[in-house]
């Protein structure tokens, strides 16, 4: 079968394996067009080889744990290392009490960790701990806020309808009707609205969890921290989803680089260095609450057959040593600064509206005039100029997440040089097309 100009036959015969045995002939996170689909042969730094022998600038770095880039020498040799003795245990190893106790180091909030496979287990056994100590049900989360894919989570992710706080919307088919119950939606950096609805639903609530950095949303000035008085007053525990934000914006994470220290955190991405890890991490007397010393209406059922497995803890640690390296976060921003500011000159060249929202990390473009300060902002911005934009990147080389970009500290002055150049080529593209 022939596929679109430029793609082997191998890679159409693997396309249509995908599109047999997969559903959308997806993974279920990254959506390409179909005439510009294709199958990652290897990856290396900063780019992916496809196996047409295309060759694509990354700026997904696998949702975001790559932030040394693909197959760092480190990571490498640190899980080779480990492979030859082993692979996982289901039981204490070296590497896994290494990284808890460097995160613990590392993170002010971190008193004691424990350790589970994914971002949306983390948030999810975050929740149910914070229920466990407070001895209550709801959970209070903002609306837009992103925080995996578990029944309460998917709640008010992308609600169209008007707003109706504090009532959620499902983001999802198959969630039971009476989570809805459970959860109240708050408006992200909209401190008085905030307070006032965890002042009126204190009794009630288990926790409020929240990304300090909600998608590409920064925090206004004294968000953060007039959420996190009104939950310490009332004695409520304050979850920060830092899955992306974590080792990421500083070494500490959010809390370190916000300065908003939160009660229990949930960690991801960055700490498995490419292989499956996420944490909750956070006080002492709230993760007790994991132990089989507590009684048995305390105690909270965790596991997982690969929880901490040594192979990711080692690529976790691997990761961690790299950033620990002086200049390294100066580096990274750097990168990330030059990046969006040049995709924002680009729009300006192109006459087209646009905002650069987020941290110099982790970026994205809106083609809307409206400032990004929260989720509503974000639906006054132009979609369909946005996939065509994103479709004329990936057309040049430069491939993206749906939603964002991620920066590495792999992305030399090339990689940028050349980015810079495909923004401007593209959304001169797009312009041509948008009046």
């Amino acid at each position: 079968m022939t596929g679109p100009a430029g793609r082997s036959p191998e890679e159409e015969a693997l396309l249509q394996t995908a599109m047999r045995v997969l559903p959308g002939g997806v993974l279920g996170g990254y959506y390409a067009p179909q005439d510009l689909a294709f199958v990652v042969r290897e990856a290396r730094g900063p780019r992916l080889y496809d196996f047409s022998g295309r060759e694509y600038i990354d700026y997904i770095l696998g949702s975001g744990p790559l932030v040394l880039g693909h197959a760092h020498p480190a990571v490498v040799a640190a899980v080779e290392a480990q492979l030859r003795k082993g692979t996982t245990y289901f039981q204490l190893s070296e590497p896994t009490l290494a990284l808890a106790e460097e995160i613990c180091r590392a993170v002010p909030c971190a008193e004691q960790i424990r350790f589970c496979g994914s971002g949306s287990e983390a948030t999810f056994f975050a929740l149910r701990v914070a229920r466990a100590f407070r001895q209550r049900d709801k959970i209070l989360k903002f609306e837009g806020g992103f925080h995996g894919v578990h029944d309460y989570s998917l709640m008010s992710v992308g609600p169209r309808a008007p707003k109706a706080f504090p009532a959620p919307t499902p983001d999802s088919a198959g969630i039971p009707h009476a989570i809805q119950g459970e959860v109240l939606v708050a408006p992200f950096n909209d401190v008085a609205e905030a307070q006032a609805m965890i002042e009126a639903h204190h009794h009630d609530l288990a926790a409020v969890i929240m990304e300090p950095l909600q998608r590409l949303v920064v925090p206004q000035p004294g968000f953060l921290r007039g959420v996190r008085e009104i939950t310490a007053r009332h004695g409520v525990p304050l979850i920060f989803d830092e899955i992306v934000t974590g080792f990421r914006f500083a070494y500490g994470g959010a809390q370190e680089y916000y300065g908003v220290v939160p009660d229990l955190a949930a960690f991801g991405k960055i700490i498995g260095g490419g292989f499956p890890l996420a944490a909750v991490a956070g006080r002492r007397d709230i993760m007790r609450h994991f132990s089989q010393e507590m009684s048995k209406g305390g105690f909270v059922q965790q596991a997982g057959t690969l929880n901490g497995n040594p192979i990711a803890a080692a690529a976790g640690l691997a990761t961690l040593a790299e950033l620990r390296r002086p200049g390294t976060y100066e580096r990274l921003f750097a990168t990330g600064t030059r990046l969006k500011q040049g995709l924002e000159a680009a729009a300006r060249r192109a006459g087209l509206p646009a905002q650069v929202a987020g941290e110099a990390p982790v970026f994205e473009i809106y083609f809307t005039d409206r400032p990004i300060t929260d989720y509503r902002a974000t639906l006054s911005a132009d979609q369909a100029l946005h996939a065509a934009f994103t479709r004329e990147m990936l057309t040049r080389g430069v491939v993206k997440a749906a939603q964002k970009f991620y920066v590495s500290l792999v992305h030399t002055d090339a990689e940028v040089a050349r980015t810079l150049e495909v923004f401007g080529e593209a959304l001169t593209a797009v312009a041509g097309t948008s009046h």
